[in-house]
């Protein structure tokens, strides 16, 4: 088995200063590469000058996280792409425990190792956390995060499992599915691909995996903030693309509707908060989405839901009004 551990860079010298000699030290297993969106800045030049070893892959312009890594992958061979963020620091012998779960099961498509806080390496990390789920109504979250709560890593969490999605912090993926399933949505630009990835590969049959043995360190925020509108803005729509693309029946258009209700509510909540530019950004969030309804209605999946995403209905309810903080008590 041959593995790609693939960095996706866009005028991130900073980063790549920081953390990239923790993957070329622990990942000697692998070919690396950083793909670079069209930088400006010299962190292409950094790299060449510093580590010989990587492979420069560069595409034309910055298309996101979605159209960089979809660029970045066409060309590449090897069994196993492992999709990093540029502000991942990795430990010693992260990379086995993947491959060799990926040598365990051919169903097994996807894999995420435990994600922990750079910041707060006690605990886990908003994206991604020890594997994700979402709810019926397109909400994800997390074993280790609900919400903006993240728990303390006390081995909770050291028991390998099947997920539903990866984070795209940290993804690794058989090539051969990646190629199966068209990559990644370019219509996202950026956050929940990896969920919408993730859940195509479900509908098709195949697995994803959390991997408790092997751990990375994520700083997170690296390329948009949790403040800014524009995050809040691609979390909406891109959550109502996810629900019109991969749920089938008419169950889709009730769960929109839903939705749209709660979207309000939490408008409301972004007025009373005074912060006007998120309910600016979720009112454009649903602009957007309607301006290309059609567009991603045509994408929506053959095949039956995935009988493995729908663990509870609400995971608002459950967090706001049943005050569930945490993975363990959601059972």
């Amino acid at each position: 088995m041959t593995t790609a551990v693939v960095i996706l860079n866009w005028n991130g010298r900073a980063l790549l200063e920081q953390f990239l000699p923790s993957v070329v030290k622990h990942s000697s297993s692998a070919n690396i590469y950083v793909a670079d969106n069209a930088s400006t800045d010299d962190s292409i030049a950094f790299v060449t000058e510093n580590f010989p070893q990587v492979k420069i892959i560069q595409n034309k312009e910055n298309g996101g996280y979605a159209k960089g890594y979809n660029d970045a992958l066409a060309e590449l061979k090897e069994d196993v792409f492992i999709l990093l963020n540029s502000d991942v620091e990795v430990t010693p012998n992260w990379l086995e425990p993947l491959e060799y779960m990926f040598a365990s099961s051919p169903n097994i498509a996807v894999i995420q190792p435990k994600i922990l806080d750079y910041k707060k390496k006690t605990h886990f990390e908003y994206a991604g956390a020890a594997g994700g789920f979402i709810d019926r109504l397109g909400y994800p979250y997390c074993q280790g995060r609900i919400f903006n709560t993240l728990e303390k890593d006390e081995g909770q969490y050291n028991e390998d499992k099947e997920i539903f999605w990866a984070s795209g912090a940290c993804l690794a993926i058989r090539r051969s599915v990646f190629e199966e399933v068209n990559g990644l949505d370019e219509d996202y630009f950026a956050h929940q691909e990896e969920i919408d990835l993730c859940w195509r590969i479900n509908n098709k049959g195949y697995e994803c995996w959390y991997n408790a043995s092997s751990s990375v360190y994520h700083l997170g925020g690296a390329t948009l903030n949790v403040m800014n509108p524009k995050k809040t803005f691609y979390n909406f729509r891109n959550s109502l693309y996810n629900l019109l693309k991969n749920v089938s029946g008419i169950k889709a258009y009730v769960f929109i509707f839903i939705r749209m209700l709660l979207d309000a509510v939490a408008g409301i909540q972004f007025l009373f908060q005074k912060r006007p530019q998120h309910l600016l950004a979720i009112l454009k969030a649903h602009a957007s989405f309607y301006l290309h309804f059609f567009q991603v209605k045509r994408k929506r999946s053959q095949g039956n839901d995935s009988q493995r995403y729908p663990l509870i209905f609400s995971i608002v309810w459950k967090y706001f009004i049943q005050k569930k903080r945490k993975f363990s008590e959601l059972k």
